[in-house]
């Protein structure tokens, strides 16, 4: 028996068949495109394995209140065949076992928690940074939800005082995901992050904003790990400009020899590389299966 995990994004699925320790046995990878053709391809890929329990990391907004009619609903979403779409409930049409559900940053946290880079600890964040910027968090063992799930990705931020470009979230400008996203990087200076990585302005001004958000996060939730993916993250010389000015945001306000002596392994990328999302909607299933 196995264990099926969908990584829901705005811009592809990955599905997979793993175990209950987290191995991927079997995995592919297609276009977000209709709700119909996409999910047609989901329980096709399905179909010929015996599962006892599917878990799905979506793209959201969606409705996580298990009290609510609309609970496992993508709501809200900007991808406007998607919205209203009832993921669970299509899922339960084909499948008659337990079906775990969260948004895909609150799953990679989960994931990251249980067998990458905050195994054993009781509380962490994960962020990505791509096409959007996400944010999930596990606070005393449990992931965090409440009147929704957290949007920390659309959090207000300082504008660098030399910085002008006005953002590109459609919801509130230059919030986080507006100033720091990968679409933020290519309408701010004209190409796309990948063809800027010798430009040191570029990735100095993306952890200005970054680390902005995670000493919010710090001094908020108090997670005892940061863990930062996503596309914009593969450039190498971001993590270390971050730690730099998280440091300088907090300025010894946190005593903690963690924050003051191990930023190093403090805040890292993903223990599971590019598996973080899979690899907890997989956790996700296991969760729902001993639920």
């Amino acid at each position: 028996m196995y264990l099926g995990a969908i990584e829901a994004g705005g811009t592809k699925f990955v599905c997979a068949i793993g175990d209950h320790d987290g191995n991927i046995k079997e995995r592919v990878t297609f276009p977000t495109t209709t709700p119909e053709e996409t999910m047609r391809r989901v329980v096709e890929f399905f179909r010929p394995y015996p599962l006892e329990a599917i878990g799905i990391g979506s793209f959201g907004p969606v409705d996580l209140r298990r009290d609510s009619a609309t609970y496992g609903y993508i709501t809200s979403t900007p991808k406007q065949q998607w919205v209203n779409f009832n993921f669970v409930g299509e899922m339960k049409r084909h499948f008659s076992v337990p079906i775990g559900f969260d948004t895909d940053v609150n799953a990679a946290a989960l994931g990251e928690r249980r067998w990458g880079a905050a195994k054993g600890l009781q509380s962490c964040i994960y962020i990505t940074v791509g096409t959007g910027i996400g944010v999930g968090a596990i606070v005393e063992g449990n992931l965090l939800h409440g009147l929704m799930h957290p949007e920390m990705g659309h959090i207000l931020v300082r504008r660098h005082p030399q910085d002008t470009f006005a953002g590109v979230c459609p919801y509130h400008g230059d919030c986080l995901e507006g100033m720091a996203s990968g679409p933020a990087i290519e309408k701010r200076w004209g190409k796309k992050g990948a063809e800027l990585a010798d430009r040191k302005e570029v990735w100095e001004l993306e952890a200005f904003y970054l680390a902005q958000a995670i000493a919010n996060y710090i001094l908020i939730l108090s997670p005892e790990k940061v863990i930062i993916g996503g596309g914009v993250m593969k450039q190498e010389q971001l993590l270390p400009n971050i730690r730099h000015h998280v440091m300088e945001f907090l300025n010894g306000y946190v005593q903690h020899e963690v924050i003051l002596q191990k930023m190093d392994e403090y805040i890292v990328l993903p223990g599971l590389g590019d598996n973080a999302g899979v690899c907890g909607a997989l956790a996700l299933a296991k969760q729902a299966l001993d639920e």
